[in-house]
């Protein structure tokens, strides 16, 4: 009657869903206040007020008709335009409008490319590196494609390269990237990014076809202490940039974001035209009209970091005075710390009897960790910690 596959992701929330919905239920029994709720990634910063301003005068200025209506599918030209200019800016790039192509957020941007990339009737694979954020393997799986999944080098969560060689075939299409990281968040380093292009450049004369890289970067101006995030088009030519201003604006409800499509990767025109027709099968007529002007006028609009790095940093010595081992914050606003047991899950559940709400690290392909979002208030993780201290007691911290 129905497709099964569809029910099942339909009826089935997703851990950090669950995780939250159980918060939203303790709360109202016990009081927010006392509920550490950090498991989903919601940002708490407000978007900036030029962001009020702009949907004014946007609603002022613009006619009705027009502001509401369709644009073209890949996004208002001279909306792209000045995206364009900007990227160009910042990175030193040489982009026009025709490069990009405006999406429904970062989600619809790279569920675009696994669309665009997947070929009909051969085996496609798509590679990511664990931990990765969980909806990719959904999306990939969606097209008929299949994810494949580095294991995490949990020394620094940067790449373990001898496994990834391994799992390249002639049947890879693309590999994921998402640096900032959710949920490490790490940031991979240059060295790292030129590694990967290296490799990456070697197998496609290899296998004598493109591989292309993904970058996932939603996180990208969430990021702390003076780290640098390489810009991937500049290191390797075949790389597909989906991002998205949910974080750096605050604006996740508005799905807006875009693809940027170098003129570099082999036989633009076909990339191009194969992410539009992707968009197109998958009803996605046109990104917001409103948003796109929107984030037109606010994109040299600086993020506001400093309370994510604050929380960041008390979270982060509040865990190690614990007892807990974890990487310092890079960037986004996630800790992933060791669990204090091999079971990942055992030990979220154990976290529950202090109200402590964590998402056990197998959801993200990375067994005996769990992520905390930090995007909370600073209150909240200020109470956090002595409950974190008593959980650490029970295994003897």
């Amino acid at each position: 009657m129905i497709s099964e596959k569809s029910y099942v992701l339909g009826t089935k929330k997703s851990t950090i869903r669950t995780i939250f919905e159980f918060g939203r239920k303790r709360a109202a029994e016990v009081g927010e206040e006392n509920v550490f709720d950090f498991s989903i990634g919601n940002p708490n910063v407000p978007a900036p007020e030029k962001v009020k301003e702009a949907i004014i005068d946007i609603l002022n200025e613009v006619d009705s008709v027009a502001l509401h209506g369709y644009t073209v599918a890949p996004g208002d030209p001279q909306v792209r335009e000045t995206i364009a200019r900007s990227i160009n800016r910042r990175f030193g790039t040489s982009f026009t409008g025709k490069n990009l192509f405006m999406t429904a957020g970062a989600a619809a941007a790279i569920t675009i490319c696994f669309k665009a990339l997947t070929e009909d009737d051969v085996h496609n694979e798509f590679i990511t590196f664990a931990p990765y954020f969980p909806e990719y393997k959904c999306f990939v799986e969606a097209m008929g494609s299949e994810l494949k999944v580095v294991p995490a080098n949990t020394a620094d969560f940067q790449i373990q390269f001898d496994k990834f060689k391994e799992m390249l075939t002639p049947d890879t299409k693309a590999v994921i990237v998402n640096s900032p990281n959710n949920p490490s968040g790490v940031v991979y380093s240059e060295d790292t990014i030129k590694k990967l292009a290296e490799i990456l450049s070697e197998k496609e004369k290899e296998f004598g076809h493109p591989i292309f890289i993904i970058s996932d970067e939603p996180y990208r101006e969430l990021v702390y202490g003076g780290i640098t995030v390489p810009y991937i088009p500049k290191y390797y030519k075949n790389t597909l940039v989906c991002y998205s201003w949910s974080k750096s604006l605050s604006l996740p409800g508005e799905r807006i974001g875009y693809i940027v499509v170098p003129d570099e990767v082999a036989d633009f025109e076909r990339v191009y035209g194969g992410i539009a027709g992707a968009a197109r099968v998958l009803t996605h007529v046109n990104a917001s009209s409103l948003f796109q002007r929107v984030v037109a006028r606010c994109v040299d609009e600086p993020s506001n970091i400093a309370a994510y790095e604050r929380n960041g940093n008390l979270l982060y010595n509040g865990l190690v005075e614990a007892g807990f081992t974890c990487q310092k914050p890079q960037g986004a606003f996630y800790l992933f710390p060791k669990a204090l047991e091999d079971d990942d899950y055992a030990f979220c559940e154990r976290a529950k009897k202090y109200d402590l709400l964590l998402v056990p690290g197998s959801d993200f392909g990375c067994p005996g960790y769990f992520r905390a979002a930090y995007c909370i208030k600073q209150e909240t993780i200020e109470k956090s910690i002595p409950a974190f201290k008593k959980l650490a007691a029970e295994y003897g911290k």
